[in-house]
């Protein structure tokens, strides 16, 4: 029977096949999108093969959903039998996904807005979807018809703390993390809830109070305050393990005032899904002096090769690839650059700017690598953006409690970066056994959104300009593009409804930080012609 499906040479076929031997996929329905990067195990990979390199240009806008608000839109769908998920800072939506009608939406408007107003998707388990909030409130609401179940505050009452990462949901357990670690006082921390009624499981310090970690905080007179979380997490179905991306420590700049390792910043930390015990852990960039974190998922992949890694692409423009079978120590089996670095070594001065790549905006944001069972690569999406720094040179004063403390030279600002038509972006495709660019895409615009491979052939993403691209996934040529005129930050996702594979984009971004902007937000809905 198999020697003659295979026969057959249908690509439907060889993908279910793909499919089905990948652990995270088992409990993925093939036609949606449950969590923010499909699997737990954060591929982003879709086994739906519809739409291929040879008919993707005949895609064709099937809906849009217009949202009453303009707002900086990044966040990451998820489709759910039919139904298509999505928040922003204050409002959560449900739409039809095969239509754009809309379903119900929830507004709730947070007692501490924060001034990025962002939010990155839900969590969904068992008919319920999970959120959280700008004053660090956790919400769960009812997929059915969007009515409050519970909200509790999780996080410490410390000003500046926020929860715009998409949670994600796995074996009875709902994973989400605290931001605002820029912010004099807050400290990243990850809480484990029970679904039911959102009481804490367990908690795990990325600042810890004790052990090891504390001891790398050497200056006594500073503040612990950075380790944030401003995306999602994954998960080692198989190891029941934990992988969460902690962010830098603060003040963001200045590494002569804030002394020490600053343990466990910057750091892809591995921890015991089921305590929160810490099992092991990598400080990616140490002594960070540009406020590169270590911030997108990081994604657990098997290659072809059958090594475990587990693959993290970060500001600092390096993909690094960790040996996810030493989970004690995480060691790097090869780094890529994603983007342009230069003088990232040099010391910053409180007497001249410095100018370094990738900004403190630049390499990878919060849409992290994406990798493809079919091809055996790994796809990054990358900013190019450079920033110009000054170290503040009264260093006398700490900033009080809840108040932004970058180490700087003057205020946060525009003067801080190359001119925004300098920014540009790159797809790099990366053979994940040894690091091998296989293709690389130069974009005019900066890559924020996500990238998503599929059993197809093509990979999707969208960049700041408004353009969406379909990457042959083998080879890299573009076999399809459309300018929507709205900068896109969000996710891409594919799936099916009403009887066919459809991709959805988040479309529009109007932010104080990223060049351009748009008019409105959007879910924008494309699919192939019905025959």
């Amino acid at each position: 029977m198999l020697r003659r499906l295979i026969d057959g040479g249908t690509l439907a076929v060889l993908a279910t096949l793909i499919a089905v031997t990948l652990p995270a996929q088992g409990r993925v329905p093939a036609g949606d999108w449950v969590t923010y990067n499909r699997t737990v195990a954060g591929d982003r990979f879709s086994p739906l093969t519809e739409i291929t390199p040879a008919n993707v240009s005949q895609l064709r806008e099937i809906c849009r959903y217009a949202l009453p608000e303009v707002t900086s839109l990044q966040t990451g769908p998820i489709v759910i039998k039919g139904v298509l998920y999505f928040t922003t800072d204050t409002i959560s939506y449900a739409i039809d996904a095969a239509r754009c009608a809309e379903q119900w939406k929830y507004v709730r408007h947070s007692a501490t807005p924060h001034p990025l107003a962002v939010h990155r998707g839900f969590a969904y388990l068992d008919g319920r979807l999970f959120r959280g909030t700008s004053d660090a409130h956790v919400s769960a609401l009812n997929a059915s018809d969007g009515r409050l179940l519970w909200e509790h505050i999780i996080a410490e009452k410390t000003p500046g703390v926020l929860m715009p990462m998409a949670p994600i949901a796995w074996n009875g357990l709902v994973y989400i993390g605290t931001a605002g670690g820029d912010i004099v006082g807050v400290t990243g921390h990850v809480y484990a809830l029970d679904p039911a009624d959102g009481h804490v499981v367990w908690r795990f310090d990325v600042v810890p109070d004790t052990g090891v970690g504390r001891t790398t905080w050497t200056n006594p007179r500073l503040p612990k305050a950075g380790g944030g979380f401003w995306t999602s997490f994954t998960i080692d179905e198989h190891r029941g393990v934990l992988f969460v991306a902690a962010g830098n420590p603060a003040p963001d700049f200045d590494i002569e005032l804030r002394t020490g390792d600053n343990l466990y910043s910057n750091s892809v930390i591995a921890l015991d899904a089921r305590t929160g015990r810490l099992l092991g852990y990598n400080q990616l960039v140490k002594h960070d002096n540009h406020d590169w974190d270590v911030d997108s998922p990081p994604i657990v992949v098997t290659t072809r090769g059958g090594r475990a890694i587990v693959a993290s692409a970060n500001k600092n423009g390096l993909l690094s690839v960790l040996d996810r079978s030493r989970t004690t120590t995480l060691p790097v089996l090869w780094e890529g650059p994603t983007t342009t670095r230069e003088n990232v070594d040099a010391p910053l001065s409180r007497d001249s700017i410095v100018r370094f790549c990738p900004g403190f905006v630049g390499g990878v944001e919060w849409n992290g690598a994406a990798y493809s069972p079919q091809t055996n690569l790994l796809y990054v999406g990358a900013v190019d953006w450079c920033s110009r720094v000054q170290l503040k040179r009264d260093t006398s004063e700490i900033p009080p409690a809840g108040t932004a403390w970058f180490g700087n030279e003057g205020p946060v600002s525009a003067a801080m970066f190359d001119p925004p038509e300098r920014a540009r972006g790159w797809v790099t495709a990366f053979d994940p056994e040894s690091g091998t660019v296989r293709w690389k895409y130069p974009a005019l615009h900066p890559i924020l959104a996500s990238v998503t491979p599929t059993a197809g052939g093509v990979v999707f993403t969208a960049d700041l300009g408004g353009r969406v691209y379909a990457f042959d996934a083998a080879s890299g040529k573009i076999v399809w593009q459309i300018d929507t005129g709205q900068s896109a930050g969000g996710g891409l996702v594919t799936y099916q409804a009403g009887g066919r594979q459809l991709v959805a984009m988040a479309s529009g971004m109007k932010s104080p930080i990223w060049p351009g902007g748009s008019d409105a937000s959007r879910i924008v809905v494309y699919g192939l012609p019905r025959r």
